[in-house]
């Protein structure tokens, strides 16, 4: 089993301090990415280290690892390059860009190169369907990529370079770019330098500028507020409201008719009880939906069929249903129907 170094432990503290106490379960996601910066993979010792320090079990751990496909369940490569094959990147290419790399890396999907350089999978989305076809580096993207280009990239990946992405930072591997999902920052030199967006992604925005269009009233100065400050300027700005609000008129009395009677007031016909009103629907001749009104029907449980019959049911049953695909009978085994049938009787 794997060890994790004090400084991966200090780290997992610090992510757990971000949470509030009773809700520190919350930093599952970035504990899953800090453990992966260490081993390359959420391994086994990976789940048992988040579950120890969450004081959660293996189980509730596992099943958040296996539904992201973020976290790998085995040792992945330094550079994980993922290629687009979904509609608008295969029409245009994406998948002759996969099949060369698999054919000339000598791997299929989800599978790492010898020298543990290179993990190749195939991705059904990659979210960037107008500059496709696409393929991501630890998903950092390069757009508009032929087989050949492609090649280019994972050759120099191989020989210890690191190509510029078309748009974002500097290439990382995948370690460390599970430390900055973790919420932790790049501190290599130069991490953030370089790289920009793309020409389709800045068209809104000159379009927008081109159009004179803005958010109103927006300050990008606005210090965000904590939850406790949020929920108390909430709280003051309702409690003015409601100061505010002019006191309801009072309505006026509305005079009863005298009717001279002593009879006790009758309920309205929306005031019967479902009952009531179910039963008056289907007799509706009968003024009162009791069992001894003119018309009523009040059904009866007739006679329970006896053994013998419900045995020959199941019987005709059984030979008008068509065996399962796997050679079993319809129906649950015939010897646990009958002893079911016998205890039945027993209990009368």
């Amino acid at each position: 089993m794997s060890v994790f170094t004090e400084e991966t432990r200090a780290r997992a503290r610090e992510i757990i301090a971000r949470y509030p106490a009773d809700r520190s379960r919350s930093a599952l996601l970035p504990l899953l990415h800090l453990v992966q910066s260490e081993e390359g993979y959420v391994s086994p010792a990976g789940v048992e280290f988040c579950a120890e320090v969450l004081g959660l079990n293996k189980a509730q751990v596992g099943a958040v690892a296996t539904f992201y496909t973020m976290y790998k369940r085995r040792p992945t490569g330094d550079y994980l390059v993922s290629v687009c094959t979904n509609t608008m990147c295969n029409v245009l290419g994406g998948q002759d860009v996969y099949d060369t790399l698999a054919e000339h890396l000598g791997v299929g999907h989800d599978e790492t190169t010898t020298d543990g350089k290179i993990t190749l999978e195939h991705a059904e989305c990659l979210a960037a369907c107008d500059y496709g076809p696409v393929m991501t580096v630890n998903y950092d993207f390069f757009d508009g990529v032929d087989p050949q280009t492609a090649l280019g990239v994972v050759e120099e990946l191989r020989s210890g370079g690191r190509p510029m992405p078309t748009r974002g930072a500097r290439l990382c591997t995948l370690k460390e770019m599970s430390v900055q999902l973790a919420g932790f920052a790049d501190e290599r030199e130069g991490a953030v330098a370089d790289g920009g967006p793309g020409e389709p992604t800045l068209r809104g925005l000159r379009l927008a500028q081109q159009h004179g269009i803005s958010v109103p009233g927006f300050d990008p100065n606005t210090p965000i507020r904590s939850k406790a400050e949020a929920d108390r300027a909430a709280a003051e700005a309702k409690a003015k409201a409601e100061a505010a609000k002019p006191a309801p008129a009072p309505e006026p009395a509305t005079p009863k008719a005298a009717t001279g009677s002593t009879a006790p007031d009758v309920k309205a016909p929306d005031d019967k009880s479902p009952e009531v009103r179910a039963a008056e629907t289907r007799q509706p001749d009968a003024k009162t939906a009791v069992p001894d009104a003119p018309g009523t029907k009040v059904p009866v449980d007739g006679a329970p069929p006896a053994p013998r019959d419900a045995r020959a049911a199941e019987a005709e049953g059984a030979a008008t249903n068509a065996p399962a695909g796997d050679g079993k009978p319809a129906g649950d085994d015939a010897a646990a129907q009958e002893r079911s049938l016998k205890e039945a009787e027993a209990n009368k």
